[in-house]
């Protein structure tokens, strides 16, 4: 997704109960927006909120976009129905290939996240000459 500005994780903590849920919705948004196999009102719902031009509140009781995500609802469960048994194990096995990038993923955007910041503010690297 390319914006001017991006929201940050704390901007979504109106409808997240914690940082970690406004982590993983900030990147389900992500990965909304980037997704070309999606129709193009839930990309634009996640890029208006991603650049901040929308509240995610504002986003999630607007009817062009809850109108698209009960459709992307339909359309996945009934691709689930049509699924042989074969189908379904081979997807649960590529999900958990998935879920398993996906972990590391947040694992490794949780550290950057929560890594004491170095080097910012006033004499950062600089030592102090004695007195």
């Amino acid at each position: 997704m390319t914006a001017d500005r991006e929201i940050q994780d704390v901007e979504l903590m109106g409808v997240a109960q914690n940082p970690e849920q406004a982590l993983r919705l900030h990147r389900s948004l992500r990965t909304i927006a980037d997704a070309t196999s999606l129709g193009p009102e839930l990309r634009d719902m996640a890029r208006a909120v991603l650049s901040g031009n929308v509240d995610i509140k504002d986003a999630l009781q607007d009817p062009r976009y809850t109108e698209a995500v009960f459709q992307r609802m339909h359309e996945i469960r009934r691709a689930a129905d049509d699924q042989t048994y074969a189908e379904r194990q081979q997807s649960k096995a590529k999900f958990a290939e998935w879920d398993v990038r996906q972990q590391a993923e947040l694992d490794r955007e949780r550290a950057e996240r929560d890594a004491p910041v170095h080097g910012i503010g006033r004499g950062a690297g600089r030592t102090a000459a004695p007195r």
